[in-house]
Order: structure tokens, then C-alpha cells, then sequence
């Protein structure tokens, strides 16, 4: 059985998981009838955008003459729809005004190639898209505003479409088709029909065409406005396209309920803080007098100009709306008023009460403006543009007492911006104590990430990783406090009172119902921050358990919230209301966003330090120990060869230790570096892109090829000196072709040289040479001349190993050359060692 099509956002459109499609914005055009039988919300969005494509096209003037020449504009309403009500799915971070235009231009291109070559009418191709729809025939209907006419405040008129003599497409009085087809009685009839068609839908429509006055213009009343404006809908029906005011198609919000939240004192707040409430009904975002309420509860229903503006006087709506003003409580908690909302919004469709208070834009423009808080005086690093930002809006935020998501995109540097908030809240409290959990492969990275960046901020690991850890006490707390999920579940030191608390990779809370979870968010602390490159996934409750640490119950409970997410398959609208919610505390930014790609390199590099895992710890230790003894009675060429020997297990046993016993196990609880490419690379996958993994050890490309396919769900490639040259020329061509295959796993020495993988944009450098330039040289094959993406190069080294100790040398020119390792293809310097100093480089540190 063929498996199902299930589709995914991309900055490049999409593409298509377990499907090969030569062309998907094809598949997407010329299946938008099936988008009401999708389940898949990012399937059943692609398809909507394209059936409101379908739409524009249907009612473009004059179609059947333009064919080909028709281009359907993207109306900025649209745009804001599509935006608004875009669903949480994989990739959603991507659909911005720019994607939308880029892909409604390949409609039009697609719609350009296809009646190009159709031999039918354009109503006929049309229908056999879609059998609702309907081509707009060449009458057209235009009401607009007549501003120099208190009595008759609006006009009518009627157009038809028709070529002028340079063949361009223009309107013209509808009383010009009765000279233009004179000589044609069918012509003129069938104008005519498609008016008779219209008097059942609208009878003061049948009293124009009754009386002759259709064929010409025609002021009107506000009565007579807005008898026709009511019919719009079934007017429409008959193929006839309407033109009208804007405020008419926004009528339902043209007269509403605002709620303003204030509070005094504004150098504190949390959710909790007691807020005030005042109300008032606007109109555009202008507040009404009780004078000018009165008035409207006093006219006919029907239209009304107000504060300058045309609204619908709708009694039931207007008392509907006075009594939910007094029913609002003057003095709530700033959630419960994030959470104000209109019990019978769904009968009414009022919408969610939008908070427009001086003090709430005081709060969240300090973000949007890029109000610039000013750095810690010792950090270290120099922070980008958008790093500024991020350190700026996470301290305004945490003032302000607000959980915060910093959901930055994968290899923007989440952690440099945490670190400088850190050491600015250490100068200004150093008191503070601060609890940070994360996964146990990133305790390294952010042990020497704190060593660089902010060597003066004091910090303590909780891990059973160091013997020295093991017996540590509540007196034992600095001001930063560093642990893994699994340490903060299984002790309960932890239980105090937390001045912050930081997760990264929150995706370990993302199950709301796990031990792990649980545990967390029973922690105390004042203020919370998340860190992940991937906040958003199918499961919309993994959201909503992120929030449920950062900010509880701003999303309600999660029976609320299921319940919430389960009435979103058809009701997209609700996908707007979610964001509005959740977008003051989060701050995501893209490697694909213009502003951010301009400010970085296009390579960008990165160490990942990894922790040993127990067994890796043990064989280790007792290698080197024997190594000692060894090497002391070794000389010449026989120390040499024992060197060489030593150092290749010493890399078997950084990699796992199943490679150095020669065993077929590979469990990745056994090993820091599978544990830390399975992060990695479900990252990866969630992005949809792909990414290259280099080993200069061929007998481990089976067990990562093996790995691999696991997280990605379906198998990659495999490239060592042992793949014949044709079929290695076969895997490079269609790795590079849109069909996704996900990875690639290479030999240095095989794949490091001659190859071009550009469709790659994720290098990791799963074992080290020690000579720069063979690792560039394999960097290479994914940065290069072709490749449209930024290069994220990922290099693991086992911490206090003698991978992490050449890597320091690799990076220090005071300690090392570039004559002595640069500049060399061959590990011969180590040989030259002493035997203490020879050993000492080899031992395991703590």
C-alpha cells in the first residue's frame, strides 16, 4: 500500500513526506477540491489558500477574454487572513507575507501554463477544479459612497466587461451593451437573463431592471444601500460580482467592545497582580459617547453614519454588547483579563476583547521597538543585532515577572543571549539563584560556554557525571545552578525557592503527563524562561504544557485546552486567537528571515562538547591507565605504532564504546555523541532539512546509518571507500534532487573531497581530525557554490578527552602553532611527546 501524502511548510513552499512529486505547488493547484476531505491542518491550509485563489480568479472581470493574460492580485486582507489563521504545524514558522506572495505567484504561473494549452472555456477548465465554482459573468454591480449628497449618500451602477479597441479589458455603463449589440439579439438576451436571474435574489434589483433604471447610474438612500448590501451574498450566487466598501465587509466589527486593562504602578506585575478594568464600545478604535450609544439604540436598524464612519445599527447586537459591558468586573488579575473573552462569541461572533490600555502597550513595545537594555559590563562576546534584542527582551520580560519562550531558530545562539541576561542579573543581584535544567549531552557546552563568555558569573553543576558533585548539599547553591532533567526527578534538592528558572531544549516538558514533567513544574520560582528551537509540533497540548510552566493558566487547563484544540479542524479562525494569546511571550527569529541572514555568516560553526556516559567513563580510564605502563617500556618505532594504536581506541571509545569492544549493541544511553545527534537531528527533521554526518571510521557507518533512519523514518545514504564509484555518483545525484532523503553518512577520506551536496545545509563532524583543513575540505561538500542556505557545522568532542584537549590546542595559537598542527596532514607531533607529557594529554579530566 502506497503510504499517505502528508505535507509540510517549507521556506521553499513544501515539500512532500513519503511521496515523490516532480512539481507540489502543481499537486496543490489541481487538487484544491480535496482540501474539505483533508484531517492534516497543514494539508487542509495549503489547499485553502489555493481554493481562495480559485475564488479571486473566478471573479476577475472579463476572464473568459483575458485567459492566460488574467493574473489574480493577492488582496492585503487576504494576506492577513492567511497570517492570522495559519495552523501550528511543522514548518508554520515560515509562512510570512513573503512566502504567501511567492507562492500565490507560482499559482498564477501554474494557472498562466494550463490555459495556455486549454482548448475550453475558462468556466469549464474552472469547473473541472472545483464544481462550486462559479466564473463572474460580465456584469458587474458597484456601490460606493456619494460624500457630496446628505439625501443620497451612496450610488449605484451597473458595468459589463468588454475590450477597448487596444484590447485591454475595461468596464463600461451597462447601457452601453444596448448599442454595442444591437445587431446582436443573443448577446443582449443573455444579459438579460443573468439580470432576471438577479430580481428573485434582490427584489429592489428587480425594480431597477422593471423600470429601465439599470442602465443607468443611480443615487441612492441609506435604506436602499443597505437593502442591496444585504443581499450581497445571493447576488453574488448568480454569477454576477459585487464592488463595495470595505467597512461593509468588516460590518461585524464595526461597532464593538473594547476592554482597557490599566495599573498605576507599572514597575511590577505578574499574572497575578490586580489590574483595572474600563470598558467602552468603539467604532474603528473610536470610543462612543453614552449620547451617541443612545442615538444608535434609537434609529431604525439598518446604516448610520458615526464618528465620520458607515456602521450597521444591529439592536439585539448593540444590547448584547451594553450588557456584557456591565457584567465585566472592575478589579481582576492581569491573566484573567489576558483571558476576557465573550461567553456567546460563537452566536454572536463579537471575537476575543483586544486589550489596547496605555500601560499593556507600555509592557510589550519595549519588545516590538527594540528598546534596548543596556549589556553586562563583563561579558565576553559581542552580541549581534538581533542577540541585542533577544537580551533586551528577555530582561524586560522577567522584570515585568513574565515566563518567556526564546524559541530562536537552531544555530542562532539562544545561548550567549541567556548568558549575557545572566551576568546583568548577576551585577545587579548576585543573591539571586537561578536553577538551569537541560539535557545531560549539554552540560559541557554550557559549562564552557559560561567559562567563555562570562568567566566572572559563578555557577555549579548538579550531575553525577563528577565525583565531586555527588555529595553536594542545599548549602551548596551559587548563583547560577546547573542540572539535567533526570537529576532534578530523581533529588529533591531542588525544592526551594528559585529566582529564575531556565529549561533548554524545553521539549523535555512537552508531555504533559510524564514523571519528568510533573516534577518541574512543581519547582517554586519568580520568573521562568523556556529555550527551544522548535516550539511548535502537531501536538498542539506540547505547547500547551510549555506554557503551562512559563505562564499557568493563560492557557487554560488542559481539558480546556484539548477541548480548544479539538473544535480548530474547522474553525481556522481559532489558530489567530492562539497566537494573539501566546505571542507577547515568545520570541522566535529564522535563519531564513532576511534581516537575521544578513547578519550572519554563512558558515557558521559550532563545538558541541559531549558528556561520557559511565561505560564510556570506566573503559576509558582504564585504557589510558594501561597505556602508562605500556608506553614506558615502549621506544622508537614500536612507541610510535603503540601511539597511533592508543589513539584511534581512544576515538572508538569517544564514539561508542560497542565500536572499541567490537560488540553489535550500539545502545545510545552508552554513548554522549549518539544521545547528542539524536538531538541534532530530530531538529533537523522537524525543519525538513537534511544534513551530512562524517566519521573517518567505516565500521560505524552501518550503526549511525542505522540511527539515522530511525529518527528520520526512512533511510539515507552511506558513502566509504568501499562504495563503487557509479553508485556513489547514483547517491550524490539523488541526494541533490527534491525528492527528501533526509541524510548522508561519509568517510572523511571517501567523501571528503570531489563531492557536491548542497541540498545539505547541517554538517556534523561526528569524530575529529585533527587537521583543519581535511575537516573544511568535508565541510565543503554542503558549502559551496550552489547552496542557498546557511552551513550549520556541528563538530562533537567528548569532554576532558583528548578530543577536547587537541581541539583546545586547534584553537589556541599561544599554546600551538599553526606550523606544528595546521599545516600538517599527520598526528606525528603527538609521538614527539614525553612519556608524562604524552600520557597527560591522553588522561580523562573531570
Amino acid at each position: 500500500m502506497k503510504p499517505q501524502q502528508s505535507y509540510r511548510i517549507t521556506p521553499q513552499l513544501f515539500t512532500i513526506e513519503n511521496g515523490e512529486l516532480d512539481n507540489p505547488v502543481s499537486t496543490l493547484y489541481n487538487g484544491v477540491a480535496q482540501y474539505k476531505d483533508s484531517t492534516d491542518e497543514c494539508e487542509k491550509f495549503l489547499y485553502r489558500i489555493a481554493g481562495k485563489f480559485f475564488d479571486a480568479l473566478a471573479k476577475i472581470s472579463g476572464l473568459e477574454l483575458l485567459r492566460e493574460k488574467a493574473v489574480v492580485p493577492l488582496e492585503e486582507d487576504l494576506i492577513t487572513e492567511f497570517l492570522e489563521n495559519a495552523p501550528f504545524c511543522v514548518g508554520s514558522e515560515y509562512i510570512t507575507q513573503d512566502w504567501l506572495k511567492n507562492l500565490w505567484a507560482n499559482l498564477n504561473r501554474i494557472y498562466k501554463k494550463e490555459i495556455s494549452n486549454y482548448s475550453g472555456t475558462v468556466a469549464y477548465y474552472l469547473a473541472q477544479k472545483d464544481e462550486h465554482l462559479k466564473v463572474a459573468e460580465k456584469i458587474f454591480f458597484h456601490i460606493v459612497e456619494n460624500k457630496n449628497s446628505n439625501e443620497y449618500p451612496f450610488a449605484f451602477l451597473a458595468t459589463y466587461s468588454t475590450k477597448d479597441h487596444k484590447d485591454k479589458i475595461i468596464h463600461v455603463p451597462l447601457k452601453h451593451a444596448l448599442t454595442e449589440f444591437k445587431n446582436n439579439k443573443n448577446k443582449i438576451l443573455e444579459l438579460l437573463s443573468c439580470l432576471n436571474a438577479v430580481t428573485e435574489a434582490c427584489p429592489l434589483i428587480g425594480e431597477f431592471v422593471k423600470n429601465g433604471e439599470m442602465f443607468h447610474p443611480l443615487k441612492l438612500e441609506v435604506n436602499e444601500a443597505f437593502e442591496i448590501l444585504k443581499q450581497i451574498k445571493e447576488i453574488e450566487k448568480t454569477g454576477i460580482v459585487c464592488r463595495i466598501p470595505d467597512w461593509w465587509k468588516k460590518r461585524k466589527k464595526s461597532v464593538s467592545l473594547n476592554v482597557v486593562i490599566d495599573k498605576k504602578d507599572s514597575s511590577l506585575i505578574g499574572l497575578d497582580s490586580i489590574v483595572s478594568l474600563d470598558g467602552f464600545l468603539e467604532v474603528d478604535g473610536v470610543k462612543l459617547s453614552k449620547k451617541e450609544i443612545n442615538d444608535l439604540l434609537e434609529m431604525t436598524e439598518g446604516l448610520a453614519l458615526i464618528k465620520g464612519k458607515w456602521v450597521e445599527v444591529n439592536h439585539k447586537r448593540l444590547s448584547h454588547l451594553l450588557e456584557m459591558l456591565k457584567d465585566y468586573p472592575k478589579d481582576i488579575t492581569f491573566l484573567e483579563a489576558l483571558k476576557l473573552k465573550n461567553k456567546d462569541e460563537k452566536k454572536l461572533d463579537v471575537g476575543e476583547i483586544i486589550t489596547n490600555s496605555a500601560f499593556i502597550k507600555s509592557v510589550f513595545s519595549k519588545v516590538k521597538n527594540k528598546e534596548e537594555i543596556k549589556l553586562p559590563k563583563v561579558f565576553n562576546a559581542t552580541l549581534r543585532e538581533y542577540q541585542k534584542t533577544g537580551f533586551s527582551w528577555i530582561s524586560t520580560m522577567n522584570h515585568f515577572g513574565f515566563g518567556t519562550c526564546l524559541a530562536d531558530d537552531m544555530g542562532l545562539g539562544k545561548t550567549v543571549q541567556i548568558l549575557a541576561f545572566l551576568q546583568s542579573l548577576y551585577e545587579k543581584k548576585p543573591q539571586s539563584k537561578i536553577l538551569l535544567i537541560l539535557p545531560a549531552s549539554l552540560i559541557g557546552n554550557w559549562k564552557n560556554e559560561c567559562l567563555k563568555f562570562a568567566p566572572q558569573l559563578p555557577f555549579k553543576i548538579f550531575h553525577s557525571s563528577s565525583q565531586k558533585d555527588l555529595n553536594f548539599s542545599s548549602l551548596d547553591y551559587s548563583f547560577l545552578n546547573i542540572t539535567t532533567y533526570g537529576m532534578v526527578t530523581r533529588l529533591d534538592i531542588f525544592s526551594i525557592h528559585w529566582d529564575c528558572i531556565i529549561l533548554d531544549e524545553a521539549q523535555g516538558i512537552k508531555n504533559p503527563l510524564s514523571k519528568q514533567t510533573k516534577k518541574i513544574k512543581s519547582l517554586n520560582s519568580t520568573s521562568r524562561i523556556a529555550l527551544t528551537g522548535t516550539p511548535i509540533e502537531n501536538n498542539l497540548i506540547n505547547l500547551w504544557s510549555i506554557y503551562d510552566f512559563l505562564n499557568k493558566g493563560l492557557l487554560g487547563s488542559s481539558s480546556e485546552f484539548k477541548e480548544f484544540a479539538k473544535n480548530l479542524k474547522g474553525n481556522p479562525q481559532g489558530y489567530g486567537k492562539l497566537k494573539k494569546i501566546i505571542s507577547p511571550f515568545m520570541l522566535r527569529r529564522l535563519k531564513t528571515d532576511k534581516a537575521i541572514i544578513k547578519d550572519l555568516p554563512e558558515k557558521t560553526e559550532i563545538i558541541d562538547h559531549v558528556t561520557f556516559s559511565k561505560k564510556q567513563m570506566v573503559l576509558y580510564k582504564k585504557f589510558v591507565d594501561d597505556l602508562s605502563v605500556q608506553v614506558e617500556n615502549s621506544k622508537g618505532k614500536k612507541r610510535n605504532e603503540l601511539v597511533f594504536y592508543s589513539l584511534i581506541k581512544l576515538k572508538q571509545i569517544c564514539n561508542h564504546p560497542d565500536q572499541f569492544l567490537g560488540q553489535d549493541g550500539y545502545a545510545e544511553k552508552e554513548s554522549g555523541k549518539f544521545q547528542m545527534l539524536r538531538e541534532l537531528c530530530e531538529t533537523i527533521y522537524e525543519k525538513r532539512e537534511r544534513v551530512l554526518v562524517f566519521t573517518q571510521f567505516k565500521e560505524i557507518t552501518s550503526k549511525l546509518d542505522e540511527f539515522l533512519t530511525e529518527i528520520f523514518g526512512c533511510k539515507g545514504f552511506v558513502l566509504h571507500g568501499n562504495t563503487p564509484v557509479k553508485k556513489r555518483t547514483q547517491m550524490v545525484e539523488e541526494f541533490q534532487k527534491e525528492k527528501y532523503i533526509p541524510y548522508m553518512v561519509l568517510s572523511v577520506k571517501a567523501g571528503g573531497v570531489g563531492l557536491n551536496l548542497t541540498k545539505a545545509n547541517h554538517v556534523i563532524h561526528f569524530d575529529r581530525w585533527w587537521n583543519p583543513a581535511v575537516e573544511n575540505q568535508a565541510t565543503d561538500r554542503a558549502f559551496r557554490i550552489g547552496q542557498k542556505k546557511n552551513v550549520m557545522v556541528h563538530k562533537f568532542v567528548s569532554i576532558g578527552t583528548i578530543e577536547e584537549k587537541i581541539n583546545n590546542l586547534l584553537e589556541s595559537k599561544s599554546k600551538l602553532s599553526k606550523d606544528i598542527i595546521g599545516d600538517t596532514t599527520s598526528e606525528n607531533w603527538i609521538t614527539n611527546l614525553s612519556n608524562k607529557d604524552l600520557v597527560n594529554l591522553l588522561r580523562l579530566e573531570n
